[in-house]
């Protein structure tokens, strides 16, 4: 298990390093100059001099990079053009938020695809099968900015119940990891049906029937351990994207996190920002999938002895 670990965490390095590379040279290349973000296009050529050199804009790209790549190593990631504050003292301050969200989102889907994938797979082909397929389907189509107005029109301006956006307590957590977690219950529940009508086939759960379990004991007893293998990996990846932040909810809702930072550090331009959320949205995503591998060995054994 440690070999596995080490050998995960070497292919690691290349990936951080080329999504570092990469984001440097995309956000010099996106249109617009953050002087003139900060200043406005109608301040005098000096002022925009001086703050050029101050933010250290006017120094050649390759040394911007390698002052970029040197601050990665002792785990500098810079000051915000913006608001002058260290960039990782904003995302961490931000990133309580997003793991909020994405666990209640988690819960959430969970609660749904679970009990909905038992169902379909007891049932193939019947008409429960066939409203949790057209639910899923449903839950597929509908990219969050649809679902996100929808759910505030209908549970906050037509009913009352919830807040339209903020953060504070569980009232607003509410719309936001609904609206997220029902496209993840769309994809976990079909993902788990298929898993789960693989291995109800196998002749260890028709030999458990065959002693007299209920079918769908033994479905949760024998064959789910067996079925939750690929929904793992499934799972790990979304909650990898969760928590990476999305921005999409997290603007509709005005949600603190860390995708509505990003968007707020592209509309002003403010490089140290962007590159910083970026960076830890890959590292997050590294570590989850670390975290899917060791988990998938842990539930398959045949993985720890290869």
């Amino acid at each position: 298990m440690t070999r596995m670990v080490l050998a995960r965490l070497r292919q690691a390095v290349p990936v951080v390093l080329g999504v570092a590379t990469l984001v440097f040279l995309l956000i010099h290349m996106v249109p617009g100059d953050p002087v003139d973000a900060m200043l406005g296009e109608s301040a005098v050529a000096i002022d925009k001099a001086e703050l050029r050199h101050e933010l250290k804009l006017d120094r050649p790209l390759l040394s911007q990079y390698a002052e970029f790549m040197t601050g990665i190593a002792r785990g500098d990631l810079g000051v915000s053009f913006r608001t002058r504050e260290p960039v990782a003292r904003e995302i961490l301050s931000r990133f309580p938020a997003t793991l909020l969200l994405a666990s209640a989102s988690l819960a959430i889907a969970l609660m749904i695809a679970v009990p909905l994938g038992i169902a379909a797979a007891l049932r193939p082909r019947s008409w429960v099968d066939l409203l949790c397929g057209t639910s899923a389907m449903l839950g597929l189509s509908m990219p969050n900015f649809v679902i996100g107005p929808l759910l505030v029109l209908l549970f906050s301006i037509q009913l009352g119940v919830f807040p339209v956006s903020g953060y504070g307590g569980w009232r607003h957590l509410v719309l936001p990891a609904l609206t997220l977690g029902s496209g993840m219950s769309a994809i976990l529940m079909r993902m788990l049906r298929s898993s789960l009508l693989e291995e109800v086939g196998q002749e260890y759960v028709r030999t458990a029937i065959a002693k007299g379990m209920s079918a769908t004991r033994a479905v949760v007893r024998h064959a789910l351990p067996n079925a939750l293998i690929p929904v793992a990996t499934v799972l790990g990846l979304q909650f990898g994207a969760l928590l990476a932040g999305s921005v999409i909810t997290e603007t509709i809702f005005s949600w603190p996190g860390i995708g509505r930072l990003m968007v707020q550090a592209i509309e002003a331009r403010d490089y140290p920002l962007v590159q910083g959320c970026v960076l830890f949205v890959a590292l997050l995503t590294v570590s989850v999938n670390l975290l899917v591998d060791l988990l998938y060995a842990r539930l398959d054994p045949r993985i720890r002895h290869e």
